[in-house]
């Protein structure tokens, strides 16, 4: 604003708070983050969700979202078209992925094309996979939140099943960060290692998405070990 008034020819001189960031003391920043469901309770919250009076498209795209580790834009907006039941494989188009790079594809589990039958039986011939109160509209923005909200959990947040998802394959699992990065679409932080990074790890990544489907429906307290 200061600035602009000098530049306009209302005020000479210089700002006078100019040179205040050097002698005043630095500020603490404190990160917030998303709630997030311990992973030892995640089966027992998948089976309260199906149990949930959520509509079935809400409880259908939920559940996909956790088992994709996706985020909640990416699963709202999910069409028919970035689906390929075939291969088992889900293409989220760059354009829709938070760094807008490059596109992400993620690996289906079993369990994922199950619910992907099911969403398709209500879809009513709409493009989106989740469809709202119309079939040519996505699920709401907080759909998800309100289903958790009627469910009576406060302590999780759909974007914290994430981190879910990583505590569990951190802990219960002996894969490579690299693959658990990729697998939820994250960019590495070394520009000099993204540069010869030309991999997706698609296959570590489809063992790894069955696996975490898997415990999603039997609660197991063992280590998995991945093949290959």
């Amino acid at each position: 604003m200061f600035d602009w008034v000098k530049a306009s020819g209302f005020r000479p001189g210089d700002n006078p708070v100019d040179g205040l960031k050097r002698v005043l003391p630095k500020q603490p920043t404190e990160k917030k983050h998303h709630a997030a469901l311990p992973y030892k309770e995640f089966p027992q919250f998948i089976r309260a969700l199906h149990e949930s009076g959520a509509g079935l498209s809400v409880r259908l795209g939920f559940e996909f979202l956790i088992l994709s580790a996706a985020r909640t834009s990416e699963v709202l907006k999910a069409r028919w078209s970035e689906i390929d039941l075939e291969a088992g494989t889900w293409t989220i188009p760059a354009e829709r992925m938070k760094n807008r790079r490059r596109e992400h594809r993620v690996p289906l589990s079993e369990r994922c094309v199950e619910i992907l039958g099911e969403a398709r039986a209500i879809s009513n011939g709409g493009r989106f996979v989740f469809s709202g109160r119309s079939a040519e509209r996505p699920l709401g923005n907080m759909c998800f939140n309100r289903a958790l909200k009627r469910m009576g959990r406060t302590d999780a947040t759909p974007h914290g099943f994430r981190s879910t998802f990583r505590d569990w394959a951190a802990e219960r699992t002996n894969v490579p960060s690299a693959v658990c990065e990729a697998a939820l679409a994250h960019s590495l932080r070394d520009r000099t290692e993204a540069a010869y990074n030309r991999t997706d790890l698609f296959e570590k990544r489809r063992d790894l998405m069955d696996r975490w489907a898997a415990f999603a429906t039997q609660s197991g307290g063992k280590v998995i070990h991945m093949t290959g």
